[in-house]
């Protein structure tokens, strides 16, 4: 008795080629959606370290010693926005993420001697062209949209 493997081998041939076009937009799709991912932490490192520059530099000057609390200023207020979205208390140079602006911000006092910057901001994928109108189509029930809303907070005792 011999082994029979495969009769014809010629029958073969083309089945690695047909099962690789069968996989190769599910790879495409996982290798894009990693970036993606990855695209989006690397957004929200940099939202979370802009909210920390900016709850350090509010929490430096906020402390009134007069009242005995924390005393935040329009021009305060204003300067530290500036520092959440440029890095720097005047309003010049290019937003630390593309689309942030001062809006995107806010510094509020957290009881007598802590001060809060929350950071919101609307994290847009390249699969809908980076404008976050679109969605993609379920395949179970509703649409997903691509929008992904990013919220950096920090909470610094002021000095």
């Amino acid at each position: 008795m011999r082994l029979h493997g495969f009769k014809h081998s010629q029958r073969q041939q083309g089945l690695a080629l047909v099962e690789f076009t069968l996989v190769l937009p599910v790879l495409l799709l996982l290798m894009l959606a990693f970036g993606e991912f990855g695209r989006m932490l690397y957004q929200y490192n940099l939202l979370l370290q802009a909210s920390r520059d900016a709850d350090r530099f509010v929490a430096s000057q906020a402390w009134n010693s007069t009242l005995g609390m924390v005393a935040l200023s329009s021009t305060l207020l204003t300067e530290t926005k500036n520092v959440a979205v440029y890095g720097v208390p005047a309003n010049t140079g290019t937003a630390v993420v593309s689309g942030l602006t001062t809006a995107n911000v806010d510094v509020v006092a957290v009881g007598t001697d802590h001060v809060r910057v929350t950071i919101t901001y609307t994290f847009c994928p390249v699969i809908g062209g980076g404008n976050c109108t679109g969605s993609l189509p379920g395949f179970i029930g509703n649409q997903i949209a691509l929008s992904i809303p990013l919220v950096a907070t920090t909470v610094m005792r002021a000095l």
